[in-house]
């Protein structure tokens, strides 16, 4: 067999989704983290944060699908991969590029529902949430509740969420970790994103007693 034949698959068109990403920004600046796509450098050090047996996934704010298509290759099952995106036309893009993954259109905030509504809780807790949401830029309110979602489908005893930041410290206010008994933990930089991102781990307090999402 030849070596294209071992040639990884990659999906292309990365100018198109740079495109669609930077058409979004222009409409809605303050909704949109970024002024383009996160790099696959840093998708490299968020799924680096994953479990080591991880197998269920969510990510939030799927973008153009440089997370989605990581995740991919380093091994999720598309049926066992939930992307979010509030967006319509990235949600669209999303669909399209990954017809046989879960791609959802709604609001983090209203994480439970939608994973109940399309059937990924119904064997069981997520391993893992990665967001590309821009929480650094969100108040305390609306932290608390994606934050207080995220964590109602995450698996209770080792359950991680997964965020980037372009700030210097942790981009979840220290109020909001406390009143849901959360830790943070800083993981890797990358300057080779644009801007350059810090990935943060968030966990529960093994101390924290907290309610998930009841299964079926």
């Amino acid at each position: 067999m030849s070596g294209k034949a071992h040639t990884r698959r990659r999906v292309p068109a990365h100018a198109p989704s740079h495109w669609t990403f930077f058409r979004q920004w222009l409409k809605s600046p303050l909704s949109i983290a970024a002024i383009s796509p996160s790099s696959r450098h840093l998708a490299r050090q968020m799924l680096a944060e994953l479990p080591s047996q991880a197998r269920k996934v969510i990510e939030l704010g799927g973008g153009t699908g440089v997370f989605t298509s990581a995740l991919l290759e380093h091994g999720i099952v598309p049926d066992e991969l939930l992307v979010l995106e509030l967006n319509e036309e990235l949600h669209q893009h999303l669909r399209q590029r990954f017809p046989d993954a879960r791609v959802e259109c709604g609001d983090a905030r209203e994480l439970p529902c939608v994973a109940e509504r399309c059937g990924f809780l119904d064997d069981g807790p997520a391993d893992a949430v990665l967001s590309g949401l821009g929480l650094l830029s969100m108040g305390k309110e609306t932290q608390h509740a994606i934050m207080d979602a995220a964590f109602k489908v995450l698996r209770p005893e080792d359950g991680r969420f997964i965020q980037f930041t372009y700030g210097p410290t942790c981009p979840v206010k220290s109020e909001v970790l406390a009143d849901l008994g959360l830790s943070a933990r800083r993981g890797g930089l990358t300057w080779w994103n644009m801007p350059p991102a810090t990935v943060y781990v968030f966990t529960r307090n093994r101390s924290r007693q907290v309610t998930t999402v009841s299964m079926r």
